[in-house]
């Protein structure tokens, strides 16, 4: 069936439409042209701009998906409809090269340029011309992706779709730097869990190659994704305590929601020396946290977080898990049996909304009776840690003001990414008597995350 072109006149928000043409460089191969408008009218003279996709990141989802086109959008500010343009390689998942390689485009990229000027033409709104003046700018699509193989793709119950890719990116030392990944196709444009990872056997750097022979590891004794290390940042407030817990021969104890591939709860347990618990929705995510991402002797539940931290506030003082392989589900009826009392709770949870794109918490979470609950299962002196994504300043407001009607202090750390932000919540007020010399916790803390974070905690 024929396009209608006139369609394209007006801006229709959140419409999507994608179709092939021949590629005027390469005659032999098709584009594919994917245009969406925004959810919003922005202007009354909307701006149209272009995006060319790097040669055989295709099938990426970024680009291959309505969702990734739509963060691809709202990631540019004041633009009311965006055009992708890449080669037509998205034939479905067997035939989606598993392997990129970055390449110098930028000759490509410009002959495309101009031969698709009366394409773009034809895609923009009326009002867009004015006095016979036209341009469409086209953005350039930077991050710091060398190479990457995917490992595994899989459809979780929950998740739906994911994938585990090995990736090298650039580096800011003489040293090169690989990393792990795993990421979900509802939301794309975010990475749910990286690590590092290094080669098994000592090489030769020159002879690594992701995709290759050599066989990677995961190390688990860093951590990599930005507002990790401001999470844990968080435990310097109650560092007199979790010394004292360990100077009586006890573990302090973590409950993590939302473990993805587990980088969190691998860097408190072999770092840091917490027994740890989590919880996790998707049972194919736990497996492949266990396969991929180093995740090990430590106690996960499969299930909702929300309704087991309503679950374990119902109860005083029993808190079952089943631990190993085998996971268990989160009801409270059997296994192991100890304090539910919990020194730290961490959050990190996220949604994705049309809208707004990536959310965290979920909108569930900012609840007074869910925030009650949490209180109800810390100890005297927990902490209730949360990874925050806020789509809007008001519901970053209102979760603030929520927290400080239910506990006695609250803190927040910016993580500087533009993004996330880490609130910190004490059920009661925490001394030191301890300076950090004489807190062998501090010190072993300081250690683990190179200090950073610990002076940017901020008393809200």
């Amino acid at each position: 069936m024929a396009l209608d072109i006139k369609i394209f006149e007006t801006i229709t928000p959140s419409r999507f439409l994608s179709f092939t043409i021949p590629n005027p460089v390469l005659p032999a191969h098709l584009l594919r042209v994917a245009v969406l408008d925004s959810p919003v009218q922005l202007t009354e003279s909307p701006q149209v701009a272009a995006l060319f996709v790097p040669r055989t990141r295709e099938p990426d989802w970024i680009f291959s998906t309505e969702s990734g086109h739509l963060q691809l959008l709202l990631s540019s500010p004041g633009i009311s409809r965006l055009i992708l343009i890449g080669n037509n390689r998205i034939n479905g998942l067997d035939s989606s090269p598993l392997t990129y390689h970055r390449r110098d485009d930028a000759q490509y990229v410009k002959s495309l340029e101009n031969s698709l000027k009366p394409l773009f033409f034809a895609l923009s709104p009326k009002v867009s011309v004015k006095d016979g003046i036209f341009d469409v700018p086209v953005l350039d699509y930077e991050d710091n992706l060398i190479c990457s193989v995917v490992l595994e793709r899989r459809a979780g119950i929950f998740v739906s779709e994911m994938l585990v890719e090995d990736i090298e990116i650039e580096s800011d030392s003489e040293l090169r730097e690989f990393r792990r990944r795993l990421r979900f196709k509802r939301m794309p444009n975010l990475v749910q869990t990286e690590i590092r990872i290094v080669p098994q056997k000592v090489f030769e750097l020159d002879r690594v190659k992701i995709g290759g022979e050599v066989k990677f590891r995961p190390d688990t004794k860093v951590l990599v994704h930005s507002y990790l290390i401001p999470m844990v940042a968080s435990l310097s407030l109650i560092g007199s305590c979790i010394e004292d817990r360990f100077r009586k021969g006890l573990k302090p104890k973590a409950l993590c929601l939302g473990v993805g591939g587990g980088a969190l709860l691998s860097f408190l347990r072999t770092q840091l020396g917490f027994e740890v618990f989590g919880v996790e929705m998707d049972e194919e995510v736990l497996r492949v946290a266990r396969q991929y991402f180093g995740l090990e002797e430590i106690q996960v539940c499969v299930g909702d977080a929300i309704e087991y931290v309503e679950k374990l506030a119902s109860r005083d003082r029993v808190l079952n898990l089943v631990s190993g392989e085998d996971n268990g589900d989160c009801n409270l009826n059997h296994a192991n049996v100890f304090d539910a009392k919990f020194d730290v709770i961490m959050v990190d949870l996220d949604s994705c909304d049309a809208r707004n794109g990536v959310i965290a918490p979920p909108l569930e979470f900012v609840k007074k009776h869910i925030l009650l609950a949490a209180r109800s299962v810390l100890s005297d002196f927990g902490i209730f840690v949360m990874n925050v994504i806020p789509p809007t300043r008001l519901f970053y407001d209102t979760l603030i003001h929520e927290f400080q009607e239910i506990f006695h202090e609250l803190n927040e750390i910016d993580v500087g990414n533009g993004e996330n932000f880490v609130l910190i919540a004490k059920v009661s007020p925490v001394s030191s008597p301890l300076s950090e010399c004489e807190n062998s916790f501090l010190q072993k803390l300081r250690i683990a995350i190179l200090g950073r974070y610990l002076d940017s905690i901020r008393k809200i």
